[in-house]
Order: C-alpha cells, then structure tokens, then sequence
C-alpha cells in the first residue's frame, strides 16, 4: 500500500474516531471535553492542584479556573484547600457518575469501531508501536492519555506502552 494512502487512511480514521469518541464522552458527563477530560483525570488522580490539572489536560491556569468554577457550580468537583494558596480539586459523588458515563460512552464507540476490524491483535501491535512514537513528540502521557481509562490499559498485568514510554524520556 502507498504509504500517502496509508497516512491518509489513519487519518481519516483517528478524526472520524476522535470526534465520536469525545462527542459521546463529553455527552455522557453533559459537560464540555474539558470539563469531561477533568473528571476523567481526576478520577484516577485526586486533590490535583488546578495549574497541575490544567497542564494534564491542556489549558491554561486561567481557563482550568473557569473550567473548574463551571464544574464546582454543577457540584461535579470540590475544591479544598490544602497548605498556603494551594487548592486541591477532588470530585464529588456526583462528578465520578459523571466521570464513570464519560468512560463507559467512550468505551462504546471504540468497541463499536473494533467489530470492523478482524484481527485485532495486530492492531493492538500496531498501536502499540505507535503510541511510542506519538508520546516523543507530545512528551506528555497525561496529555495523550486524558481520556483514557487507565485500568483497562494494564489490567491482567499488560504494560501500557504510553506509562513505558514516559518512563523511559
């Protein structure tokens, strides 16, 4: 195969992926992809400080701060303080429903997408060697992975190939 038809190929496939993906997430949460992203995020890492979130999931300290006002209003997140001006940001019971729709609605559609594909172990290799490559240009797993459920990357003790490629940069 032409390797142009190739990149065009992904292409097509990771944004038509990508836009369902996050439209059915954010969906789920009823809140926007960052304010999903957030959830997600701080479901695996709790009493995150906003600028921290915020470099997570790519915004800035100013609009992490709007985003997370706009999620506290709708009693998703709580923020409590910690030492000095620092402000912990943990969610609510509310907000890990939210969270938990978020990941089981993107979820769905990737599995859905998967029933086209008939040999999924080769494009679980496939993917496996590009992650790799996608994180030494993003230099960033929390970033790439912002969406991901994080469990269900390593469980029945499979190495996420993002955490080892973070681990060895």
């Amino acid at each position: 195969m032409h390797e142009s038809r190739l990149a065009n190929l992904l292409g097509a496939t990771v944004l038509n992926l990508s836009d369902r993906m996050t439209a059915a997430a954010a969906g789920a949460a009823g809140v926007s992809l960052s304010g999903t992203s957030a959830l997600v995020v701080l479901t695996e890492f709790p009493g995150l400080g906003g600028t921290e979130l915020g470099q997570r999931i790519g915004l800035s300290q100013p609009a992490c701060a709007r985003m997370l006002d706009q999620l506290e209003a709708r009693g998703l997140v709580r923020r409590q303080a910690k030492q000095g001006r620092a402000v912990a940001v943990v969610l609510t019971r509310s907000g890990r429903a939210a969270a938990a729709r978020a990941l089981d609605a993107r979820q769905k559609v990737l599995v859905a997408a998967l029933r086209a594909v008939d040999d999924h172990a080769a494009l679980e290799t496939a993917l496996e060697q590009l992650l790799p490559g996608l994180h030494a240009e993003v230099r960033s797993g929390d970033l790439m992975c912002r969406l991901c459920d994080r469990a269900c990357c390593v469980a029945d003790a499979q190495l996420c190939p993002v955490g080892q490629a973070e681990r060895r940069s």
